[in-house]
């Protein structure tokens, strides 16, 4: 993997990367409130028994891998979601929390569309909370701090489903607003890879197994 500096349009962008570069990203599995549409950002809901459930489906999905790093949202969702598939989290990281949804935590999107009717988190944010171009730049904060681990191999996060497809937007150098158009289902894997040292979209949003 290359020491040269990533370029403008995302983090892996400039960068000769190996063609079995690896990133996984898992989203927690199902919550009452991810059933019920309300948007989860700090508030800790914990997985609903079905969550509970996809979580334990993704043993076989996920114990062939080794993950040379494995880090995960604080909150216990992302957590148990990890400890139920059978894997050792080496590190918590705020970088890996949900979008902050200020006003709009614990709010549908058809409530915010009564006010705000043309509202997308992709393109609008949140009042109170993130803002498109802050949650961005985690975004790219993230990926640029584990880009040199993935030469040591497979790098694995347990994160959330809206902060997660902005990690796939920018992977692969597409706008934040493009993570509405990668879908995530609840206990969802997804790979982050490389072909001909370019980054890629290996896998998104492969099914639950329990799904």
């Amino acid at each position: 993997m290359s020491d040269a500096k990533a370029g403008p349009e995302g983090p892996a962008f400039g960068l000769q990367l190996d063609d079995d570069t690896a990133l996984w990203i898992v989203r927690h599995g199902e919550t009452e409130w991810s059933v019920s549409g309300r948007h989860t950002g700090s508030t800790d809901i914990p997985l609903t028994t079905g969550g509970e459930a996809q979580a334990r489906a993704l043993v076989p999905v996920l114990e062939g891998i080794h993950p040379a790093l494995v880090l995960s949202s604080p909150s216990a969702r992302a957590l148990d979601t990890a400890r139920l598939a059978g894997i050792q989290v080496d590190e918590t990281t705020p970088d890996l929390a949900e979008w902050d949804y200020g006003e709009y935590e614990g709010v549908t999107t058809a409530e915010i569309h009564e006010t705000v009717p043309d509202w997308n988190v992709f393109t609008h944010g949140c009042p109170g909370g993130e803002s498109v171009a802050e949650v961005g730049a985690r975004a790219d904060r993230l990926l640029a701090r584990l880009l040199p681990r993935l030469a040591d191999g497979p790098v694995m996060v347990f994160g959330h489903g809206h902060f997660s497809r902005v990690l796939g937007a920018r992977w692969i150098g597409l706008p934040t607003a493009a993570g509405a158009n990668l879908l995530l289902g609840t206990a969802a894997p997804s790979l982050l890879g490389a072909e001909h040292g370019g980054p890629a979209l290996a896998h998104w949003n492969l099914p639950n197994p329990a799904a």
